[in-house]
């Protein structure tokens, strides 16, 4: 396995949502933070990554949730980079309280992306040596999304603060185009258990989007979702939900 890296956080309260708890796009954002650190403390950082022409892309994210923080509370992220092949690389993060009960697990695959051409570059086990994570052949099978199979949809339209450094759209905007759709009636009575989200295609500034959802009542409650450039799938996502206590 590889270098495991921490980091602290106390939660603020603009991080978190109407039930006091951390949102997805705060809580990706602090994850990546923990692996940026890392990055720089090894001297593989965004500005030498750059350097080479290639910069990183999130392909996939699976978040397992015992609970989400809650505003105020001081936690723990630590990050894994777990083993990587030719063209993927993998990286877990998992989220303690101040006692160190594990709250959630995240995993995550990502790619390097040619900054010019925008295509995928493949990895090179020198620029991974320090991370100290394992080389394999095998490429890590996710659990299969559901498709969306109703219309319901909604339209979005991508401003400037939507985007990232790389000049696309930063991975933790996509959850609020994924969760919004859901309403404020369903978010405050549900919370999330389990997250699989795929990232197919990037958007762009100035983009329209449509992200499409379903919501299926069973034993457990799950959505699926899609976001849909023209006729191009960006995103696809299944959350699984609990009733609130």
């Amino acid at each position: 396995m590889g270098k495991r890296y921490t980091i602290n956080h106390e939660v603020a309260y603009y991080e978190c949502d109407i039930n006091q708890n951390m949102t997805f796009p705060a809580l990706l954002s602090v994850a990546i933070k923990a692996s940026s650190d890392q990055s720089d403390e090894l001297e593989r950082g965004t500005d030498y990554i750059n350097t080479l022409g290639i910069t990183w892309v999130i392909t996939q994210t699976e978040v397992t949730i015992n609970r989400l923080p809650q505003v105020g509370e001081q936690i723990r992220i630590v990050t894994e980079p777990t083993e990587f092949n030719r063209y993927f690389c993998y990286r877990s993060y998992w989220v303690y309280d101040s006692e160190d009960t594990e709250l959630l697990q995240i995993d995550m695959s990502f790619v390097l992306m040619d900054i010019e051409n925008r295509k995928m570059s493949s990895v090179d086990a020198e620029l991974m040596a320090p991370y100290e994570s394992p080389q394999v052949k095998k490429i890590r099978r996710w659990p299969k999304i559901e498709k969306v199979e109703a219309d319901q949809k909604q339209l979005y339209h991508v401003r400037y603060y939507d985007l990232d450094s790389n000049h696309h759209v930063n991975n933790a905007m996509y959850f609020n185009w994924l969760i919004d759709v859901l309403g404020y009636d369903f978010m405050t009575v549900h919370e999330p258990t389990y997250v699989n989200v795929k990232f197919d295609k990037e958007v762009l500034y100035g983009n329209d989007i449509e992200s499409f959802y379903e919501v299926i009542e069973a034993e457990e409650t799950k959505t699926r979702h899609e976001i849909r450039l023209g006729d191009q799938l960006a995103c696809e996502a299944n959350i699984l939900w609990k009733k609130r206590s």
